[in-house]
């Protein structure tokens, strides 16, 4: 369903912290917990089987009153089942995955592909996100958003630790 002739999104940050602790925040159970989702979304690892070909299953719920209140207007269920398969893990480099887009009402389910680099540069780590679009330029406008969002709880984890 994504258009192979839109721009793939690439997302930057780098954060102070140590490349073991980032790494393990984007693949453990606690670690993802911590952080996975946008802003006003709490998100509960239902299984995580780290290899190629492997899934990462999970629940994603709105908590925040103006996510729920969104939720329900755009007829959105507050929870949705979340799955992604790993195609590449290469520990404290890279990961590959692509995520089931099924939770847009009228659209048909869809796969959207994202690679995260991890690069340890002195006391930093830089990550690099790079993801297909998806179906159109509005619904590719809200994932880069709740990448934005969830990069900044992931920002804020990882100050609080140091």
């Amino acid at each position: 369903m994504t258009d192979p002739h839109r721009a793939r999104i690439t997302i930057e940050r780098t954060f102070r912290a140590s490349l073991d602790a980032v790494w393990d925040l984007w693949t453990t159970p606690a670690g993802i917990e911590a952080w996975w989702g946008p802003e006003g979304f709490t998100t509960r690892v239902l299984s995580l089987d780290l290899r190629p070909g492997g899934e990462q299953r999970y629940q994603m719920t709105a908590t925040d009153p103006q996510t729920i209140a969104f939720m329900e207007s755009a007829g959105m269920p507050l929870t949705t089942d979340g799955r992604l398969t790993y195609s590449a893990v290469e520990p404290r480099t890279r990961l590959a995955y692509v995520h089931a887009a099924d939770f847009i009402p009228g659209v048909a389910p869809y796969d959207v592909a994202t690679e995260v680099a991890f690069r340890a540069d002195g006391p930093h780590v830089h990550l690099t996100i790079v993801s297909d679009p998806m179906h159109d330029d509005e619904w590719t406008g809200r994932m880069t958003a709740g990448h934005e969002s969830q990069l900044r709880k992931l920002e804020g984890l990882l100050a609080d630790a140091s």
